[in-house]
């Protein structure tokens, strides 16, 4: 009788390990959409982000110096 009481806690107690999967996948599923959003606004916002940086680079180095850029 103690036998099968003890299966029969044990059958309704939650496992902890089995959470550890599914939190996995939601952190994995959290970093693919912050990536994905990182892409998105690089592809959107990317020639404004580049004169900014370039008139930045100007005013630092001073307009005669000129900075690199790629395009």
């Amino acid at each position: 009788m103690i036998t099968y009481l003890s299966i029969l806690l044990n059958a309704l107690r939650p496992e902890r390990d089995d959470e550890r999967g599914a939190s996995a996948v939601e952190y994995g599923l959290l970093i693919a959409g912050i990536a994905a959003l990182i892409v998105v606004v690089a592809l959107a916002f990317g020639d404004n982000l580049r004169d900014i940086f370039t008139s930045t680079c100007d005013s630092v180095n001073g307009a005669e110096a000129g900075c690199a850029t790629d395009g």
